[in-house]
């Protein structure tokens, strides 16, 4: 069963999502997610064991530490946000770039479609952006599928990775420089994502251990909120606790109960549903 789970990405990510230049994340393989009884970074681990000291060390990591996506998983984007249901009507149609879809008639803009800030020409009165992970999955308008994740050493991408990964130092690729210029210029831009504490581990000169997420965006209007269920407010049968609608609360996508046999759920569910 596809998990949905959310992901963020900063302005410009989100914009070269929107270009269909970003096809691919990377992610630090942190301690949290080692599935050993001692927690170790990735560095720290040993082959003292089998079936250890046969792998090599993209295997070795791969299987003693959680990736945060699986293929399949359907994530909802969190970039920078506002709400506008207070800005006049006429008002929110002068806002933005309208090139992927229409903006809501009344819930959120983005700031990566405000990249220009129309509000220097008084269109717009101050917006009060939201930061991304302040998000909610109601005012996603990007929704990902993960096609592949694999792990691998972060130095180990190549120009054209970085290409996919939404960042073009407009050099020609046949250029002699051109791997040197691509990965200048994403070093410096995953520096800029990682806390100067952290530097030392998981920056670029750390060479750290990565997850390498692919992925395809897929429609948004198949994700927008659900229908109320067709069981909602009727008493349970037996032991079973009553149903209140899709999921137990709102950060919660697994259906009640008395919800997994609903059609509404169980079609939410199907496997098919998300390639059509």
């Amino acid at each position: 069963m596809s998990r949905v789970l959310q992901i963020l990405f900063n302005t410009d990510m989100v914009l070269a999502i929107l270009d269909g230049r970003k096809t691919v994340t990377r992610r630090v393989v942190k301690k949290s997610q080692c599935m050993l009884a001692d927690r170790k970074e990735p560095h720290e681990l040993d082959r003292k064991y089998a079936p250890y000291d046969s792998m090599m060390d993209a295997e070795l990591v791969a299987c003693t530490y959680r990736p945060p996506y699986k293929p399949g998983d359907i994530l909802y984007v969190r970039e920078t946000w506002a709400q506008i249901k207070d800005i006049p009507f006429w008002q929110k149609y002068f806002c933005g770039d309208t090139r992927t879809h229409p903006i809501f008639p009344d819930e959120y803009i983005y700031k990566a479609d405000n990249i220009n800030n129309v509000n220097a020409d008084g269109i717009l009165p101050d917006i009060k952006w939201h930061p991304s992970i302040h998000m909610q999955k109601e005012a996603a308008r990007i929704w990902l599928k993960v096609t592949d994740v694999r792990v691998e050493r972060l130095q180990d991408m190549t120009g054209q990775d970085i290409l996919r990964e939404g960042v073009n130092c407009h050099v020609h690729p046949e250029a002699h420089y051109f791997e040197g210029n691509q990965k200048m210029m994403f070093a410096e831009l995953w520096d800029s994502t990682i806390k100067k504490s952290n530097l030392k581990h998981y920056g670029w000169d750390a060479n750290p251990w990565v997850w390498v997420i692919e992925f395809r965006v897929i429609e948004f209007e198949r994700y927008e909120k659900q229908r109320p269920c067709i069981l909602a407010g009727v008493e349970p049968a037996d032991d079973k606790r009553p149903c209140i609608g899709y999921g137990k609360s709102e950060m919660d996508d697994e259906p009640c109960d008395m919800c997994k046999g609903c059609r509404l759920c169980s079609d939410y569910e199907e496997e098919t549903a998300w390639d059509q």
